[in-house]
């Protein structure tokens, strides 16, 4: 399979892709730009007039307006979607022509891993569910919501309301009325509470948090529990490989992981969530606190020795041998560790690292000042700009896609190792 950033324009330097991020129509204001995956597309929303609203793509507004825009988003394959109202109804505009159906509300715009498939969440006649490329689910529920795309976009998946319940009727909730639609057909079985389904790489297998009881917590997996049942449970995850369900689990006060029902990290951690895999699936980390306040990262159930008062953003290498996240001292002070290890440097905000494909180099945005810049390795590119966004590498991992906004350009860099 070819790396999604094959395709893309890799010959180093800056390019000036717009001169004027400014919409030349006519208009009176414009806000939340956005940019393209590949970094050759510019896209904003701009006011036209009251109650009259479009989005300037690379300098062109779209034909159509609409009475509201709202979360604009480019999708894998480069086209700009966005939420639009008209005439009292919603639906989502692709490149600017809007799907055919509409909507009550729609909103949880979603993407498959290539872009092709576009879904979201939609309320009509009071109820809920999916669409997928504008066409709902056939089945609607009076209530529906942690809504998942499967990556190939084949299938989708929500939690859902199976039946009515009067307000405060305590019995009927205790009985369980949840459960998990995939592709708008339910479970057999129900629950007091469901969270987070989540597919497996073929987008044939769904997995779930339950609640079980009053008291006791479970892991679901195509709607069949297994045996084992928990004082808390976490956010399942398949292992890519195997296809093993691998989910935090809470025994006697403390945190492990298991998999499908056993124990496979001792139950020794304060906290233990957002687990992630290497390729061959062989390699688990996850965010763990060694203790109250004290969080970290483990892989294979080993702590980095370092710890944060608050770890976010894991992730892994492909080849599962490096780790990173960011660290922060309650939303200040953030930092980038990699290997167990901060970078130099402390930010006002810092965003996800980027592994490259062959995990020999690590990026990551960062903001100091009101200014933001793209680290490689925990060197700072040799200028900063008044915004970037994530940054992605080469399919060979030695050059860097820096997307940046300043001085009312809009610029489009790949950066080598040695402009950092």
């Amino acid at each position: 399979m070819l790396h999604p950033a094959s395709s893309w324009d890799w010959q180093p330097g800056e390019r000036v892709v717009l001169d004027s991020t400014a919409c030349p129509a006519p208009h009176e204001w414009q806000e939340e730009p956005h940019v393209s995956p590949d970094g050759e597309k510019f896209g904003a929303i701009v006011r036209l007039d009251d109650g009259l609203f479009t989005l300037c793509v690379n300098g062109t507004p779209w034909e159509a307006t609409f009475d509201k825009i709202w979360n604009p988003r480019f999708s894998p394959d480069g086209r700009l979607t966005s939420i639009v109202q008209q005439d009292g109804e919603w639906t989502l505009a692709v490149d600017g022509e809007a799907w055919p159906e509409n909507y009550a509300y729609l909103w949880s715009t979603m993407f498959s891993a290539d872009g092709s498939v576009i879904a979201a969440a939609i309320q009509q006649d009071g109820e809920y569910g999916l669409c997928i490329d504008g066409a709902p689910w056939e089945t609607l529920y009076e209530n529906a919501n942690q809504f998942t795309l499967s990556r190939d976009g084949q299938a989708t998946a929500a939690v859902v309301q199976m039946q009515s319940m009067a307000a405060a009727d305590l019995a009927a909730f205790q009985r369980g009325v949840f459960s998990v639609a995939i592709n708008g057909q339910p479970w057999e079985r129900t629950f007091v509470n469901v969270y987070t389904p989540t597919f497996d790489a073929s987008g044939s297998r769904v997995a779930a948090q339950v609640r079980l009881n009053l008291y006791d917590y479970g892991i679901a997996v195509d709607g069949e529990t297994w045996k084992q049942t928990y004082a808390c449970v976490w956010e399942p995850r398949f292992n890519p490989a195997s296809g093993a369900v691998v989910a935090p689990v809470r025994i006697a006060g403390s945190w492990g992981l298991a998999q499908d029902g056993q124990i496979i990290w001792e139950p020794v951690f304060a906290q233990c969530w957002q687990q992630a895999f290497s390729r061959d699936g062989k390699t688990i980390a996850a965010i763990v606190a060694t203790g109250y306040g004290k969080f970290t990262v483990a892989v294979n159930a080993k702590p980095w020795a370092a710890t944060f008062p608050v770890v976010t953003d894991l992730t892994l290498s492909a080849d599962g041998k490096r780790a990173a996240a960011l660290a922060n001292e309650y939303n200040a002070d953030w930092q980038v560790v990699v290997d167990g290890r901060p970078w130099n440097g402390v930010f006002d905000m810092a965003w996800k690292p980027v592994f490259s494909p062959d995990g020999a180099r690590v990026a990551a945005k960062v903001e100091r000042k009101g200014r933001q810049n793209v680290l490689l390795d925990g060197k700072p590119y040799k200028r900063d700009f008044e915004q970037v966004w994530e940054p992605a590498f080469s399919p060979d991992g030695s050059k860097v896609l820096i997307r940046a906004r300043d001085g009312g350009k809009y610029l489009r860099i790949v950066a080598q190792a040695a402009d950092f």
